[in-house]
């Protein structure tokens, strides 16, 4: 589970480098999330050490609503002069304007890529009442149980939502979506046996799959994961190339000039790389990337071209 200390929390929402190297006016870091949640927690762990880095003053400024379409507008409306960028993931990066039936922005245009931060495996997991003791047994559930199987989700739209689709799209079966406020509550009723499974970011589940409160079938990733070496990859229990991440990424204004950029690129891959943070991402579930501008750029298409079609086929609009 995310966790912070509150006076962290603090120190990461104004984080200023030592004196000697400040200059120039403070940048802000658009959160296009309330406080406290994941991706506000991902951006204030970098901070620090990106203002130490940049030789300025950085400021998270946090900008809920709209599905984080209101924080990414705020971003893209900033001067492209490096004072603001925005920090986002998959949901505001790829599945927010695809789910728009007239999305007020076009995030591809409207963004040029900074760093890819990190990312996070999700994690596919079903309740203790499940008779599926595997994937390969799961799979076969959700293609021939008779009464469909059902998963929880944070909503319509959402990662879990459109993750569990995707899921049983590969499968070739059926299930059926309940949707909650938030995927926490779909825990608890997984576990009294009131919903089937759930996919969702590894951070939130793994400690429940490790206790057997849950059973992880599947890490929906390249490889498996350290906190759970006996769950295997989707991939190597024979769904090829089925890779689920949430991540997160940096971004600016797309006419932002490339001297700008490559200083923005330049100081957050040498926040991510530095060991304490890297540390703290991994404690938070993060595996830390801290890849290049470009390298972004080709994971961000590659999202995009992976989830369009989901998004089209889940039939979901969500205005």
């Amino acid at each position: 589970m995310f966790h912070i200390p509150r006076r962290a929390l603090l120190a990461g929402a104004l984080a200023a480098p030592s004196a000697a190297h400040a200059e120039g006016a403070p940048v802000r870091m658009i959160v296009p999330f309330a406080p406290g949640g994941a991706t506000d927690v991902a951006a204030r762990l970098v901070v620090p050490a990106f203002a130490e880095a940049l030789g300025r003053l950085v400021i998270v400024e946090n900008r809920g609503g709209g599905g984080s379409l209101i924080g990414a507008e705020a971003a893209a409306a900033a001067p492209p002069d490096g004072s603001a960028i925005g920090f986002f993931t998959v949901t505001t990066a790829v599945l927010a304007p695809a789910l728009q039936r007239s999305p007020r922005i076009d995030i591809r245009r409207a963004f040029a890529p900074v760093c890819l931060v990190g990312t996070m495996p999700m994690l596919l997991v079903c309740g203790p009442h499940v008779p599926a003791q595997n994937f390969q047994e799961f799979v076969a559930l959700l293609r021939d149980s008779p009464k469909p199987l059902t998963y929880g989700s944070a909503g319509p739209g959402s990662i879990n939502h459109l993750s569990a689709h995707l899921l049983t799209m590969r499968a070739g079966g059926k299930a059926e979506h309940i949707p909650y406020r938030g995927a926490g509550p779909v825990i608890p009723d997984m576990i009294a046996g009131n919903v089937d499974f759930l996919i969702e970011g590894f951070a939130s589940l793994h400690n429940y799959a490790r206790s057997g409160a849950l059973r992880g079938l599947a890490v929906l990733a390249e490889t498996r994961h350290s906190s759970l070496p006996e769950v295997p990859t989707a991939i190597e229990a024979g769904m090829a190339e089925f890779r689920i991440l949430n991540w997160f990424g940096a971004y600016a204004p797309a006419t932002t000039p490339a001297l700008v950029l490559a200083r923005l690129e330049t100081a957050m891959r040498r926040a991510v790389a530095e060991p304490a943070v890297a540390r703290k991402l991994r404690e938070n579930g993060i595996d830390p990337v801290g890849g290049s501008a470009a390298e972004l750029e080709r994971f961000w298409d590659a999202e995009i071209a992976l989830w369009l079609p989901v998004v089209r086929d889940a039939g979901v609009v969500l205005d």
